[in-house]
């Protein structure tokens, strides 16, 4: 059973990247450098991790695939042996949940043995069914794992969410978090305001996943006028593909941006300045330029030039590079050097490869 202690560090916020697949050439699971990527986000001072989720490749849930199992398992295991080792707080486990309403249920399950405190519910199973079916299949989810909804972008997912959606899930009691990732400004405010009309705000964590927008989702105040009267939000976290490298300094830039808040001081020119470049560094990441078609070994191509992966190629063949992509990624890491986290990993990169 997922610990009181797990929501408070939810709400609070963190940084929770989401975990790449690493691969062999033979397109199997590479565990010795699966597990230094869970070990190098830990050291970085994450939050958590979520595993199973799109960064993680959504092929892993196809049975005839068989990695959903190991590499949740393998993640968790990482995680507990980092916590003894270094004496860390446990990180918030997150396990992606996909499918029908019975296989979502099923990896909701596993997802409890394996010690995970939080399922992320993607919806994009059930495009095309009713509000009132993907409320029903949220709420059987939801009663065997504390769920954080999941507003994955269209260009992926296929699907637009409804303002009413939202109004309905927040209302479900184990609905304890919300990745709000649409790269759209008009749907993460349908999120928002239905979280600000619910009377939950400080029960329902909010977390960025627009990638294209990071820095701004978490530095704004958010304020509705609502029947219960004016309410404020603000997004505690992120949940981000984006943060599954230079995790160092994303930590960094969170911690810097919750500093701000506390003091309640204004939005600094150079905050800004810094949500710039950091869209710019996920258009190249993330391949924005081809609808997104290489954000999955965008990532890996970062961390096998960090010496965190030996291998880029992705289960989907579908999932590879742009023509053009690795060099605007090498000149985002060439032209924005304090973006990036290179010394830290090179400096811990053999312990966390060690088996």
């Amino acid at each position: 059973m997922t610990k009181p202690s797990v929501f408070r560090r939810l709400r609070e916020g963190c940084v929770i990247p989401a975990h790449p697949l690493a691969l062999t050439p033979a397109n199997k699971l590479d565990e010795r450098c699966q597990r230094a990527l869970t070990r190098y986000y830990l050291a970085a001072g994450a939050g958590g991790v979520a595993v199973g989720v799109h960064t993680t490749q959504f092929a892993i849930h196809d049975p005839k695939v068989g990695l959903y199992k190991p590499v949740l398992e393998l993640a968790a295991r990482t995680a507990a042996q980092s916590v003894r080792s270094a004496r860390l707080e446990p990180p918030i486990l997150v396990a992606g949940v996909v499918g029908n309403t019975s296989q979502a249920v099923r990896e909701a399950q596993l997802a409890v043995e394996l010690g995970y405190d939080l399922g992320l519910l993607s919806l994009t199973a059930l495009r095309g069914k009713s509000i009132d079916e993907l409320i029903d299949h949220a709420r059987q989810v939801a009663q065997v794992i504390p769920v954080m909804g999941f507003y994955l972008q269209s260009t992926i997912s296929h699907m637009v969410l409804p303002q009413e959606f939202w109004s309905r899930l927040v209302e479900i009691p184990n609905v304890r978090a919300i990745k709000i990732a649409p790269f759209h400004r008009y749907q993460t405010l349908d999120v928002l305001e239905a979280v600000a009309r619910s009377g939950r705000k400080d029960e329902i964590a909010l977390y960025t996943g627009n990638d294209d927008n990071i820095i701004v989702d978490l530095a704004t105040r958010y304020v509705f006028q609502t029947p219960q009267g004016e309410v404020s939000l603000r997004i505690v976290g992120g949940l981000l593909g984006q943060w599954a490298c230079w995790t160092e300094n994303a930590v960094r830039h969170l911690h810097m941006i919750k500093e701000m808040h506390r003091v309640e001081s204004m939005v600094p020119p150079e905050i800004l300045t810094l949500a710039s470049q950091m869209t710019l560094a996920n258009k190249a990441l993330f391949d924005a330029d081809n609808n997104f078609a290489g954000c999955i070994p965008g990532i890996s191509y970062v961390l096998k030039q960090q010496g965190l992966m030996s291998h880029i190629g992705c289960l989907d063949p579908a999932d590879r590079l742009s023509p053009g992509q690795t060099q605007q990624i090498d000149h985002i890491v060439r032209h924005y050097p304090h973006l990036m986290d290179d010394e830290f990993i090179k400096a811990n990169l053999d312990t966390w490869l060690s088996s």
